[in-house]
């Protein structure tokens, strides 16, 4: 794995640092309904191409896990923003 970056010259490795940090502050600068989704965007970064179909827990399941993300929150970013905007879909 990451072999890839073996053959890379200096100038490739720093296009290809870019390019990965980009994606890193995309989906970093995600924000409210935006933390809620799934992000094949950040997975295709790497050279590998595999699409993954992920594990979808049943919903009382996914809900808790929802709450706990929201409750997370609310411990490690307490002076955050709070919105009550509402989802909007596309």
């Amino acid at each position: 794995m990451d072999t890839d970056l073996d053959a890379m010259s200096r100038e490739q490795l720093v296009a290809e640092v870019r390019r990965l940090r980009g994606g890193i502050r995309k989906h970093r600068d995600s924000s409210g309904q935006e933390l809620c989704w799934h992000h094949p965007a950040l997975w295709a970064l790497l050279p590998e191409r595999t699409d993954p179909v992920p594990v979808v827990p049943a919903w009382p399941q996914f809900m808790e896990g929802c709450l706990k993300y929201r409750q997370s929150l609310d411990k490690q970013a307490p002076d955050a923003p709070r919105s009550s905007e509402r989802f909007k879909e596309d």
